[in-house]
């Protein structure tokens, strides 16, 4: 039976379709949908909800307490492109929201935690090819910073405290139910609705910037397949490479073609372009592989072709 879980962040990108696939599989009720802001009708619908800021301790405690939560998502976050913007709230949002909920498992008011980290947290000075698990870290952006900082504080409370603190780093999201929230690959979803509205797309990164990337549906799966993995199989507790697919906007550009063949797409690099060329192009993720049976299901031609048909719906 599983026992009741509580989604900090609900309503974004990630959190909306991990709702969704936690109260399927778990039922509505056992899933506590949270977020600073109400979501769409459908997720509002679906379950329980709470309105709740990720950096107010007291708040998530008093949740965690009235549903006797067990295992927390921490989904909540301020991403690359935005968090430059905003430097001081995103490294608050971030860095707190995380304490809040490292500090409710060392306490032992819940006994699992999911927190998602980033490709972000790679630098210039990383592998460009094939990421390694363990690598030269120095991320040049706030986001970055802070989910480095983030997966040593995972480390050190699984070490120091014995907290069940599980991560991924993903890589850029591809998905149709939800518009991404700020971050740096965002034209990979961007492009597909221009494609089909205006048949045109101006991507803000260059024509051959090529980074990891996944389709949502990937994603979630990993997510879960993650946390549903028994302990002793979790070898990683600051955060795991996650690798599916990786391209450029050309490759994407060629892949909607196929498709839409008078589609056409402009280059015009803006501030996101030099956070991108600090990522890697490709991730090692055999370690995930070889921990907890990773695989995944989505190349790019299939993403482009399930992205074309639900926002076609």
């Amino acid at each position: 039976m599983q026992k009741p879980i509580l989604i900090l962040g609900a309503c974004g990108q990630i959190g909306t379709e991990l709702t969704y696939e936690l109260r399927n599989k778990y039922g509505s009720e056992t899933v506590v949908a949270s977020d600073i802001r109400e979501g769409n009708e459908a997720l509002m619908a679906s379950g329980p909800f709470e309105l709740l800021d990720a950096t107010n301790y007291k708040a998530i405690e008093d949740v965690v307490m009235h549903y006797e939560i067990d295992e927390v998502y921490l989904m909540a976050a301020m991403l690359s492109a935005t968090a430059e913007k905003f430097p001081d709230r995103a490294w608050n949002l971030n860095m707190n929201s995380l304490f809040n909920v490292l500090d409710l498992a060392k306490e032992k008011k819940i006994s699992k935690i999911f927190w998602p980290s980033s490709i972000a947290v790679f630098g210039p000075n990383t592998p460009k090819e094939n990421a390694p698990q363990h690598t030269i870290m120095e991320p040049s952006t706030v986001y970055g910073i802070s989910k480095q900082s983030g997966e040593r504080w995972c480390e050190y409370y699984n070490t120091k405290y014995g907290v069940d603190v599980r991560s991924v780093r993903y890589p850029g999201l591809i998905s149709w139910k939800t518009m991404p929230g700020g971050g740096t690959t965002d034209y990979a979803v961007e492009i597909y609705h221009d494609a089909l509205e205006k048949g045109a797309y101006q991507c803000f990164l260059s024509k051959h910037t090529k980074l990891p990337m996944m389709y949502m549906d990937d994603a979630i799966r990993a997510t879960m397949e993650l946390m549903e993995s028994p302990a002793e199989k979790i070898s990683v507790h600051s955060s795991y490479n996650l690798g599916s697919m990786s391209f450029t906007p050309h490759d994407m550009a060629q892949s909607i073609k196929k498709h839409i063949p008078d589609f056409t797409i402009a280059y015009i690099p803006d501030f996101r372009q030099k956070i991108a060329d600090t990522w890697p192009s490709s991730i090692d993720d055999s370690l995930a592989k070889e921990d907890w049976d990773w695989k995944p299901k989505y190349d790019l031609d299939q993403t482009t072709a399930e992205m074309l048909k639900n926002l076609r719906k």
